[in-house]
């Protein structure tokens, strides 16, 4: 029998609770439901107002895994949902805007991804962001000395970047700016991806071409266009071990030398909020933004 559970109000039906869904850990959905009940408070300003699209992964990494940006067929009539333009045409999508909404999502078992922009301007960017992507033999290690240098080259602009794991195998870098279109935000990142690979040539390529990135660090400027979007802060990732794209500090960037020493499981993020709080708080507050030249 799938038990009913009451959140803020909303009557929710939570199953498979025992189903494993990270077979290297033993990891089930019901931890994974913990997990996100216990992350919200920093998890949900990070979607709010941001359309989201699922990576859907119901029996677990090894199962079937589809991306979806299309409200799911029986979602409950109180999970906002809004008409948001899209190349194709629009599309109704779903925004997570609450606790409720937040558990309906994920017993859905998903990776959340969002846009760099919010509702009110679709199209009109308030966040850059670069994934670093290693092609191996590179790992997190190249990454995070491409990670440094991005963000002195931001910061030389006036923008400062942080970051957090991909919950993979690399690195992102997202930081606040004042809106612009999504076109310019792709542009100018598009630029420094240039300038990295000029001045690392040996560690940094811009380009998506599979035969430049052995040894190197793919810096994809282009999830900034409009119709892209990033796996947020603190979703779980469909991976063997229940890893988290979760902040990480500078400090912990600069003394990365190993490629499993940025990583973050599902168990390891209570103490880190404890230590650390919300180390993308600042991506939170538009006053901070910084300014595209």
């Amino acid at each position: 029998m799938t038990p009913i559970t009451e959140v803020e109000g909303r009557r929710l039906a939570l199953s498979n609770l025992e189903k494993v869904l990270y077979p290297a850990t033993g990891f089930t959905k019901g931890e994974l439901l913990h997990y996100y009940a216990t992350t919200a408070g920093v998890l949900l300003p990070h979607l709010r107002d941001r359309p989201v699209s699922f990576l859907r992964y119901p029996d677990g990494p090894d199962g079937q895994v589809f991306f979806t940006k299309n409200v799911p067929p029986g979602t409950p009539e109180w999970v906002t949902t809004a008409e948001v333009p899209r190349v194709e045409g629009p599309a109704r999508m779903v925004f997570v805007q609450d606790l409720a909404s937040l558990m309906w999502a994920a017993n859905l078992v998903t990776e959340f991804h969002t846009p760099q922009w919010v509702i009110g301007a679709p199209g009109e960017a308030d966040r850059l962001v670069f994934d670093l992507d290693p092609g191996a033999p590179a790992t997190v290690v190249e990454c995070c000395d491409v990670a440094l240098w991005l963000r002195e080259r931001l910061a030389a602009d006036g923008i400062e970047a942080y970051a957090k794991t991909s919950g993979s195998k690399g690195l992102h870098l997202a930081a606040a700016i004042r809106p612009v279109s999504s076109e310019r935000a792709t542009e100018y990142a598009k630029e420094l991806a240039v300038e990295a690979e000029k001045a690392l040539p040996r560690l940094a390529v811009h380009r998506m071409t599979k035969s430049l990135r052995p040894g190197k660090v793919f810096v994809d400027w282009s999830q900034n266009a409009a119709r892209k979007t990033t796996a947020a802060p603190y979703t779980l990732r469909a991976r063997r071990e229940p890893a988290v794209s979760a902040p990480v500090t500078w400090e912990e960037v600069a003394d990365c030398r190993s490629p499993g020493a940025l990583t973050v499981l599902a168990p390891d993020l209570a103490p880190r909020l404890q230590d650390f709080g919300d180390l993308l708080a600042p991506l939170l507050d538009v006053g901070g933004a910084g300014v595209l030249p």
